[in-house]
């Protein structure tokens, strides 16, 4: 291939090329005029839709606003209609007003005119008066004042006369209604305390180790328990409560050998209704010689000598009752220690007045129950057994059962009440107690005007202090019938209650 060949190859090679490029440029070149057409095309119809929507959205706004604007007036137009109606009434009313003052005007010339007439009546009617006065005057021969007097005595003997009749009618409605009446504050007092004195001198609580012991206790079908209460009569209550088992029953020597019984069953893990009735045999003899070496003890102590031997068990018996927690055994040795130093005081036999104390509650501890009251079946119990007529007299009148014949009598009624109302004797729930002086202290603290409160005398007793620039006198004795009446009603409580207000005023300086 020679150079000319290759020359015009190449020659014809770039002449294709160049071609194709024109060609390729001149197809493009048309190709984006077209597409710039059909943009342009497609940007008219855009332009054509939004100006449609724009036109649609200020059309619906137009009426909206015409809507709105439509209401306003409306609303405007209502408005003006009821300003223009209350413009109406308010100048109805002011004629009216005025009408009505003008009214009040000649109402008011009137009265004026009649109470000018109403004076000059006045006058002549107290001349009159002083006329008919001084007539009345000269024909009794009495002065006005002498008259009133005579008035004022007579009307005070009358009152005195009906209030003395009414007084009597009272007192007489009293003492039909008194009898009655104090039967009903005695059964609402015991309904009252009842159960809480049931449950204190009524049950025993035994403790054992563990709950699998009541297991064998009860027995099988319960067997065991059946025979505990068969044979000492008492029933027994097993129940949840953890590690303890109580005893119920009123007898309390009962309880004591029922309780004693099931400690030696207990201790010694036989629990069978033979091995029951062996115990209860043994325990039964044992509380029985305590009970007579009780008796001897205490009258050996206090130095009382011949004494029936069946007094000096029931003396023991009295280790086992209790009265309002007080032991019935103590409080018999402190009434005859008190009576033996009254004696002495009095110059009276001290050896009867111990005598007197000592068997003066003998009748709670008898061994039947007949329907008497203590006082009086300790004093049969006394006659039975050949105590003297003035022991006998001083046991059965301690309660005012029976009239007093000797002088030993008050003496032991005297000393049967100073030991029971010793401080501590007689025990309450000292939760209870503590709750109760607090409620005491806290109800009165509510009043407005109270500064500070103290529950005294053991609750039976409340002082409130109050502020002498928050309360005069009067509401002082207001807030003191008020505090009794809401204690009453509210709380619980025994005996009665007294409430002190005290009202002062200090004045302190110092000098330095």
């Amino acid at each position: 291939m020679n150079v000319v060949t290759i020359i015009a190859t190449s020659f014809a090679f770039l002449a294709g090329g160049l071609l194709t490029w024109i060609i390729t440029r001149i197809l493009l070149k048309s190709r984006r005029d077209r597409m710039l057409v059909e943009a342009e095309k497609e940007i008219e119809v855009m332009k054509k839709n939004k100006l449609l929507e724009v036109k649609e959205k200020f059309i619906q706004l137009k009426s909206e606003l015409e809507k709105q604007v439509t209401a306003r007036s409306v609303k405007i137009q209502t408005t003006e209609s009821k300003l223009k109606q209350r413009e109406t009434a308010i100048n109805q009313r002011q004629e009216d007003m005025q009408t009505k003052s003008a009214e009040i005007d000649a109402i008011k010339e009137n009265l004026s005119a009649q109470l000018v007439l109403i004076d000059k009546k006045q006058q002549e009617l107290e001349k009159s008066r002083l006329r008919e006065l001084e007539q009345l005057e000269t024909i009794s021969g009495l002065s006005a004042k002498e008259a009133k007097d005579r008035l004022i005595e007579s009307l005070k003997d009358e009152a005195k006369s009906d209030a003395t009749s009414y007084i009597n009618d009272i007192m007489e409605e009293a003492k039909m209604t008194a009898n009655m009446e104090a039967k009903k504050v005695v059964v609402q007092t015991i309904q009252r305390i009842a159960t809480e004195t049931a449950i204190e001198n009524s049950i025993t609580v035994f403790p054992i180790e563990s709950d699998e012991m009541k297991g064998r206790i009860i027995g099988r079908e319960g067997r065991n328990i059946r025979a505990l209460e068969s044979v000492t009569g008492i029933e027994i209550i097993v129940d949840d409560t953890p590690e303890a088992i109580v005893l119920s029953g009123f007898d309390p020597v009962r309880r004591e050998v029922a309780r004693l019984a099931l400690h030696q069953l207990v201790q010694d893990g036989r629990i069978h209704p033979a091995r029951i009735e062996e115990v209860v045999g043994k325990v039964k003899k044992q509380v029985e010689e305590e009970i007579i070496e009780t008796g001897k003890r205490t009258a050996i102590d206090l130095g009382i000598h011949g004494l029936h031997p069946e007094l000096i068990r029931l003396v023991g018996k009295m280790k086992y009752r209790s009265s309002y927690g007080q032991n019935l055994l103590q409080h018999a040795r402190e009434t005859a220690n008190l009576c033996a130093t009254m004696a002495s005081e009095l110059g009276l036999n001290p050896k009867h007045a111990r005598r007197a104390g000592l068997l003066h509650d003998i009748g709670k501890v008898p061994d039947d129950e007949p329907e008497l009251p203590h006082a009086i079946l300790g004093m049969k119990i006394c006659e039975k057994f050949k105590e003297k007529t003035e022991i006998c007299n001083a046991v059965g009148a301690h309660h005012d059962e029976i009239e007093m014949q000797t002088k030993i009598a008050p003496i032991v009624q005297v000393c049967d009440a100073i030991s029971g109302a010793r401080p501590g004797a007689r025990r309450e729930i000292v939760e209870a107690y503590i709750k109760r002086l607090k409620d005491l202290e806290e109800l009165a603290m509510t009043y407005p005007g109270v500064i500070n409160t103290y529950a005294i005398q053991a609750g039976r007793e409340l002082r409130v202090i109050v502020g002498a620039d928050k309360l005069n006198d009067k509401d002082v004795e207001s807030l003191s019938n008020e505090l009794a009446k809401k204690i009453q009603d509210e709380m619980t409580y025994p005996g009665q209650v007294k409430i002190t207000v005290i009202r002062e005023t200090r004045a302190i300086s110092y000098a330095k």
